[in-house]
This record gives structure tokens, sequence and C-alpha cells, in this order.
């Protein structure tokens, strides 16, 4: 099951490196840092609007973590975006790295032997008489259109006006009413679980904004169409509506 544990993977060396790409040569700089450091933790560092510029553009950032970068890049669009809290960057940055694995998104778990190729497909199994799938599916319902939707919007809006495929709207509703069903289920109000998925349905559509724009300037920047750049414009009107 995927959970908010990015930061939690996070070593010293990852800290310590985020304080050398924030402070470059200013020792007095790296001072302060490393107090802050001390008396905030790490997430006094990742938070650091410097911090995400510096990856990018240092020598050093080459050598950044993938979890360290996953993080940062989705916390500063969310930020930007109006949402704070940290445990909804933590969850989405959690599903962009878990998906990352060969079929995983296709999968409840790494480990389960069925695999989805729709969204509709998931919809059909969220009342599986099996309490632990059943939080998974719904689970999963949610982190696929969230990571679909969020990651890979060209390829939607491009299958939407090419081949009459669904919008985005319909991933959003969708992947919401996933982490909304995930969020009543019994399991994950016994593991806790209820209140961050009950967040992420709540801010769906700005958590899927956010995830475009870390696809669009960092992952696809050389992208060009019609198609993104009518989309770039209703998330930005979208985004500052809901801030």
């Amino acid at each position: 099951m995927i959970v908010a544990n990015v930061r939690r993977q996070l070593t010293r060396r990852d800290a310590g490196l985020a304080v050398r790409l924030i402070a470059g040569e200013e020792s007095q700089e790296r001072a302060l840092l490393d107090e802050r450091l001390r008396d905030e933790g790490i997430d006094g560092i990742l938070d650091d609007p410097r911090l995400l510029r510096a990856i990018i553009e240092h020598p050093l950032g080459a050598a950044v973590s993938f979890p360290m970068f996953a993080y940062v890049a989705i916390r500063t669009a969310l930020q930007r975006m109006g949402e704070g809290d940290r445990g909804v960057a933590d969850y989405a940055a959690a599903v962009m790295l878990e998906f990352q694995g060969h079929g995983r998104a296709n999968r409840i778990a790494a480990s389960d032997d069925e695999t989805y190729g729709a969204l509709y497909e998931l919809l059909e199994d969220v009342d599986d008489p099996d309490a632990r799938r059943s939080l998974l599916v719904r689970a999963h319902l949610g982190n696929y259109a969230l990571w679909l939707s969020g990651l890979f919007a060209d390829h939607i809006e491009y299958r939407r006006w090419h081949r009459g495929g669904p919008a985005l709207d319909y991933f959003e509703e969708v992947g919401r009413r996933g982490f909304e069903l995930a969020a009543d289920h019994r399991l994950a109000v016994e593991h806790g679980l209820a209140p961050l998925y009950h967040r992420v349905a709540e801010r769906f559509a700005v958590v899927r904004t956010a995830l475009s724009a870390v696809s669009d300037q960092l992952l696809f920047p050389h992208v060009n169409t019609p198609e993104r750049l009518m989309r770039q414009v209703t998330d930005e009107a979208r985004w500052r509506r809901a801030g």
C-alpha cells in the first residue's frame, strides 16, 4: 500500500546535500541552514524556496536522490497553488515514485497478480468481498487517476481531441471518488489513513494540476502543442480560483 513516506526515506546525506545546494560557497549561510536543520529537521530545508532552482541549475543537483527531487518539485508546485499540507505533497511524491516501477501502475499492489488497464475496471472491484483488497482497489483507483492525469495530461488531452477519449475532468471525478471511497473504508479508519485520503480527495484537482506543472516544466519541457497550451491556461485559471 502506498503511504506518505517519502520524507522518511530521505537520509542525512540528502539533508547535507540540500544545505550545500542552497548555501553554495557562503559559509555563513551554510551555518544558518545547519542551525535550521537542527531546530526544524529536514522539513525546514526542504521548504526553502531556493532549493528546487538550486537542484535544477547547480551541477551538484545531478547527485540529488530521486525521492528528494520528486518531493521538492511537487511540494513547491503545491505551495504555489496554495496547498500547504506536507502530507499531501509526500503522498503525491510516493505515488510518483511507486509507479515508476514496471507495470506497477496497473496493479493494486506489487504482489497482486491481477492487472487493470482502465479506471472502469477498478470501479467494478471497489466492493471486493476481501476487505483488504477492497481498500487497495479504492486507493489505487485514486492513485492511478492522479498519476495518469497528473503526469500524462498531454496524452489524455491528445486522445480527447483526436480520438474522442475522456477529458481530464473525468479522471479527476473518478480519482476523487476513489479517494473518497478509500477514506470511508473501515480499514482506512482503523489504520489512520482516512484523514489523508479525505484531504487528497478534497484537493484532487489542485494536486493533479501541481503534478501536471511538474511534468510540463521538469519531465517533458519541450512539448509545444495547442492541447498543452489550452490545458495550461485552464489549469492556471482553476488553481487561482481554488487558492
